[in-house]
């Protein structure tokens, strides 16, 4: 057994620009979402440093970077600085300290890590929820090492016994799928297997090494007549692994297509998995992505290396550090580009999920929601174009483009223009009875509000359609027909809100109808106005006749005289 650890080791990411792992200064500086964002000015970096930094370089240096794709940076430093990862010899072991170390006879601190798999993203869903998701198609990088315990020789009376190494090697490095090899190469402490996987969800991925060592025993028995010489040779075969949980992300999309009466046209996509977003024109100018966005971030379980011998364990800084993808749901929400005059968002729908943003770790500055959110595993759009050929439906890991499926039931959905008429049925001085007719423009059909004929939900929130007039909400009839009584007199205007295209096939277009009422419309509405003021104008009558009395009767005669 070795010692406790010791000379602990404190790493930071190197510097931006400081080495060439096929990244500019720019590139490198956005991937260190971990690091500590203690901001220093143009001026103290100059005079720390020696040299100036990037506008991106010190963007960094105060916050982090996210991004609207997953981008190709974490996979090309971590494959580039893969290969400083350097073994010991038969007597030191070299592992990273998360590693399990397996001891035999001979074969001691043998391990086999997994350093990365890639394409891949890491997806922080909800607390305690943020499964790796893989490509189809990558490659698992490893480490292997080990030593070799020789014993100590002996001697005793005429016999001496040595012990010497002959050969020590790893014969074999697999790749296995929920224990089924799959994959294999030729001995190596830094194995790359490229890997394909078809038809799975969730599986296992399992690194596994054999290491074989040889040593030879030699006894030495001094006699009379010399010395006899007995070589033994002993063996070991010892398999170390290393296994880690994934999700193979392998999309197929599902899309529906409507044609909007004005010549837009309207497309959703499902997708049962996190997903990026989609294309809608050749040109990918025109495009719309759902609530995800991504950063970068070391393996922080690499930052460090222990150095195994037979006597003492150190911890030296680690000079390979492994870069993955991260995809969170930001606050940011969904969008649509061109921002002004882009496709319109329809709808979204999704799993309705708590903040993830307990899982994203330290001295990580994006912007994750911080309440429950919607997945968008379904986005709709409206737009003046889409080009169907060369729709474009992207992943949340690097690479990875979704199967475009057509459902069951057919991607082409109806949806047309409707017609709405409104009138006066009947009517009297106090109230009078509105009759609502919706019908389909082209056939002339009657338009039934709740009809379950029509109702196709794709996702997202759907409901029957509806309409309102003086305040009130009311549906159509099997005749297409709906009758509202109003008391007060008036202009009257009849909306049709229909149900969405994604609830219904066929879907309508909404329309308005305007419907006037007053009781002074007909003819014995003007009868029973006239009667009602001369029915109000009686007292005043009465009154005055009255009053032309008194004053007759009391009055100076002579008053009424000279009037004659």
């Amino acid at each position: 057994m070795t010692s406790l650890v010791t000379g602990i080791v404190s790493a930071t990411p190197p510097r931006p620009g400081t080495e060439d792992n096929g990244l500019t200064e720019n590139e490198s500086a956005t991937l260190w979402s971990h690091d500590a964002d203690n901001y220093i000015s143009q001026e103290e970096y100059r005079q720390r440093y020696g040299d100036e930094r990037t506008s991106i370089h010190q963007l960094a240096n105060g916050t982090d970077i996210t991004f609207k794709r997953p981008p190709e940076t974490a996979a090309t430093w971590t494959r580039n600085d893969f290969a400083d990862l350097e073994a010991g010899g038969s007597d030191t072991s070299v592992h990273p300290p998360h590693a399990s170390l397996e001891d035999g006879v001979f074969i001691e601190d043998a391990h086999a890590t997994v350093f990365a798999v890639q394409p891949s993203t890491r997806g922080h869903l909800e607390s305690g929820e943020k499964p790796l998701y893989i490509a189809p198609n990558g490659t698992m990088r490893g480490f292997v090492d080990y030593r070799v315990r020789i014993p100590n020789g002996s001697s005793s009376g005429n016999r001496t016994i040595q012990w010497s190494l002959t050969n020590h090697e790893i014969e074999e490095v697999r790749l296995q799928n929920d224990g089924e090899t799959i994959a294999r190469s030729d001995g190596s402490h830094t194995p790359a297997i490229d890997y394909q996987i078809d038809d799975d969800w969730s599986t296992t991925l399992t690194l596994e090494a054999e290491i074989h060592v040889r040593l030879k025993k030699t006894i030495r028995t001094d006699a009379v007549n010399g010395t006899n010489v007995d070589v033994v040779y002993r063996e070991e075969t010892r398999n170390v692994s290393d296994s880690i949980d994934v999700e193979v992300y392998d999309l197929s999309a599902y899309p529906y297509y409507a044609e909007y009466p004005n010549g837009d046209s309207g497309v959703a996509i499902f997708q049962s998995r996190p997903w990026q977003g989609y294309t809608l024109t050749e040109d990918g100018d025109t495009r719309v992505r759902g609530v995800w966005r991504f950063y970068t971030a070391r393996d922080t379980s690499w930052d460090a290396l222990v150095r195994s011998n037979r006597t003492a364990s150190t911890e030296v800084e680690s000079d390979a550090i492994p870069v993955f993808v991260h995809a969170y749901p930001s606050r940011i929400g969904p969008r649509a580009e061109p921002v002004r005059d882009g496709p319109e968002i329809v709808d979204t729908w999704g799993t309705d999920r708590p903040s993830p943003a307990g899982t994203i770790g330290k001295n990580v500055n994006i912007e994750v929601v911080n309440q429950s959110y919607t997945t968008t595993y379904g986005v709709a759009v409206r737009a003046e174009a889409i080009d169907r050929d060369t729709l474009h439906v992207a992943g949340i890991v690097r690479g990875v483009n979704a199967s475009i499926v057509e459902p069951v039931a057919g991607s082409e959905r109806q949806l047309r223009r409707s017609n709405l008429t409104a009138e006066v049925l009947q009517q009297n001085q106090s109230q009078a009875t509105l009759r609502i007719e919706l019908r389909d423009n082209e056939t002339g059909a009657p338009i039934i509000l709740d009809d379950s004929s029509r109702w196709y939900p794709i996702g997202g929130t759907t409901r029957n359609g509806y309409i309102t007039i003086a305040g009130q909400q009311v549906e159509t009839n099997a005749s297409g027909v709906a009758i509202v009584t109003v008391d007060d007199p008036g202009i009257y205007t009849a909306r049709y809100h229909p149900g969405s295209w994604l609830g219904h096939d066929p879907a309508y277009v909404s329309d308005t109808a305007t419907v006037r009422w007053h009781p002074l419309g007909t003819i014995n509405g003007w009868f029973a106005f006239l009667f009602e003021i001369f029915w109000q104008f009686i007292p005043f009558f009465v009154m005055f006749y009255a009053g032309h009395r008194l004053l007759r009767m009391l009055g100076p005669e002579d008053l009424f005289q000279r009037d004659q």
